[in-house]
C-alpha cells in the first residue's frame, strides 16, 4: 500500500511524505531521503522496493520549506531548480531540516513497530549522514555518493549508528582522495566506506550516470546492512 500523509515537525511545520508499506508484517522501517529533485518518480520507485523488501519506506518532502510539489526529472534546468532549492534550504532551514527527518523516522517507527534505518541519495546522503549523527531513533545509515559528506566540517561528525556509504570513482563532485581521507577517518568508528567504479548518481535508472551493477551490488550490501542493523525478522 502506498499514499501520502502529512508530517508534523518539532516546531510545528508540516509537510508531505511518501509511504510505502509491505504485505505482510513489517521488517522494521527506512527513510527515504530524496536527491536535489523531490520526491519523483525514481524516489518513489526506490521507497517502493522498500517496501517489497519487507520496510515501511518514509520518503518525507523535505523541500517543502522552500516551496511544495517539487517533483522534476533530470534536464539541465531541472538539475538547476534542484541546485537552487538545496541552497535555499541549507541557507535558511538547515536545522529545520532534521526536525522534519526526525519527524519521518517517528512515523517510520510507529507504523513499522520496529527498527528504523535512513537511506539518502546526493543531498539526501548528506541528510542521511547528519541524521546519523544528530538525530534519535536511528539504528543505521545508508548515505549514497553525498555531497558534502567529505568535507572536513561534515566529515568530523561522528555517527552515533553504524554507517554503510557509497560513492562513485568517477564522480566530478566527490574527489576519491576525499573519501579516502573519510573511510581512514571512521575505520574504526562503524562507517564502511564502499567506492564503486561509477559517476555520481549511479543508482538512479533515470540518469545518465545509471550504472546497473554498481547499483545493484550497492543494494544489495545496503539490504545487508539492513538486515543486520534494522529488521526484525528474516524475510520469507
Amino acid at each position: 500500500m502506498t499514499q501520502f500523509v502529512q508530517l508534523t515537525s518539532k516546531d510545528g511545520f508540516t509537510l508531505s511524505a511518501y509511504v510505502a508499506e509491505p504485505e505482510g508484517a513489517p521488517r522494521g522501517g527506512v527513510v527515504v531521503v530524496q536527491e536535489i529533485f523531490g520526491v519523483n518518480h525514481h524516489i518513489r520507485d526506490v521507497a517502493d522496493a522498500y517496501a517489497r523488501a519487507g520496510y515501511v519506506a518514509v520518503a518525507p518532502a523535505i523541500f517543502e520549506r522552500v516551496q511544495h510539489g517539487v517533483d522534476l526529472g533530470y534536464t539541465p534546468d531541472d538539475i538547476k531548480k534542484g541546485i537552487a532549492l538545496k541552497a535555499a534550504l541549507e541557507a535558511h532551514h538547515q536545522q529545520a531540516v532534521l526536525g522534519d527527518l526526525q519527524a519521518a523516522i517517528d512515523l517510520a517507527a510507529r507504523r513499522s513497530g520496529g527498527k528504523v534505518g535512513i537511506v539518502g541519495y546526493c543531498y539526501g546522503g548528506l541528510l542521511a549522514w547528519r541524521a546519523a549523527a544528530g538525530l534519535h531513533g536511528l539504528s543505521a545509515a545508508a548515505p549514497y555518493y553525498g555531497g558534502g559528506v567529505t568535507t572536513p566540517d561534515e566529515a568530523a561528525r561522528t555517527p552515533k549508528v553504524p554507517v554503510i556509504a557509497h560513492f562513485g570513482e568517477r564522480d566530478a563532485h566527490i574527489p576519491v582522495a576525499d573519501v579516502e581521507a573519510l573511510r581512514e577517518r571512521h575505520a574504526n568508528g562503524g562507517v564502511k566506506v564502499h567506492i564503486y567504479p561509477a559517476d555520481h548518481g549511479f543508482n538512479c535508472d533515470q540518469r545518465g550516470a545509471y550504472d546497473a551493477t554498481a547499483a545493484e551490488l550497492a543494494r544489495e550490501r545496503t539490504l545487508a546492512f539492513f538486515a543486520e542493523h534494522v529488521a526484525s525478522q528474516p524475510t520469507a
